[in-house]
């Protein structure tokens, strides 16, 4: 151990005969102009990652009742779905509720585009993807955010419930994630509506047939949801919280 040295960090002390290499705080922050690698580390990341919660907490806190709409991106301004979306925006809006989404084109746009028609509050979560996708022109309030699982967290954690229309990949992501919290009881129980009788039918069957019918899930884990065509039945199952009640936790 005579050749080592020893450099300590904060709680961390490393012994190594390339200790000296470490160098020191200071020097460098200082020589980060030299070297910017440490824009790539962990630590760093951990720090943006901290920094994307605080901005999206700051940003939600203040805002009142919202549910989130989720849905395709790839959604036309013609189809049906669309339309139904828009409706259900401003339907939300009608029953005292502001919408939350992903602040993109499609079920999205479609959600933002009702809500702000009507007169009530349009809020969009963005994402940054490595193909550029653009936000809608209908939110009040815009958040962007860098990480999948940071934008999911401010969906449940300001969000009364959950309304579902047909989607791809994300859309059952941001779907099961829902479900797994409130069958674990990592959340209070919320709505969860998916739009789509005939969309849905061949999940729901599977779910039913596979997972709950094999002993994959409980036997009423299936009422954690419901689907309908209806636009107004989807805004029916939504209530303003009391004034006490908590907003639903990850």
């Amino acid at each position: 151990m005579s050749d080592h040295q020893s450099v300590r960090r904060g709680r961390i002390t490393v012994h190594s005969k390339d200790a000296a290499r470490m160098g020191h705080a200071d020097q460098s922050l200082l020589d980060h102009e030299r070297d910017n690698a440490f824009l790539h580390t962990d630590p760093w990341r951990a720090l943006r990652i901290l920094g994307e919660f605080v901005d999206g907490f700051d940003a939600l806190a203040r805002v009142g009742p919202c549910v989130a709409v989720f849905g395709s991106a790839r959604t036309p301004a013609d189809a049906p779905m669309y339309d139904a979306a828009r409706r259900m925006g401003a339907g939300l809006v009608e029953h005292g509720f502001g919408v939350i989404t992903g602040g993109g084109p499609g079920i999205m746009e479609a959600a933002n585009r009702g809500a702000h028609e009507a007169g009530g509050l349009s809020v969009g979560c963005t994402i940054e993807l490595p193909r550029e996708q653009y936000s809608n022109p209908y939110l009040n309030l815009r958040i962007d955010f860098r990480y999948f699982f940071v934008r999911k967290t401010m969906f449940v954690k300001y969000s009364e419930g959950f309304v579902v229309f047909p989607g791809g990949f994300g859309t059952l992501d941001e779907m099961f994630e829902a479900l797994t919290l409130i069958q674990t009881g990592k959340a209070r129980r919320f709505p969860l509506v998916l739009v789509g009788v005939d969309y849905w039918a061949g999940l729901v069957d599977w779910l039913r047939d596979r997972l709950r019918d094999g002993g994959m899930i409980g036997a009423d884990d299936l009422d954690l949801f419901t689907v309908t065509d209806s636009v107004d039945e989807a805004c029916a199952a939504f209530t303003l919280p009391s004034a006490t009640a908590d907003r639903p936790l990850p």
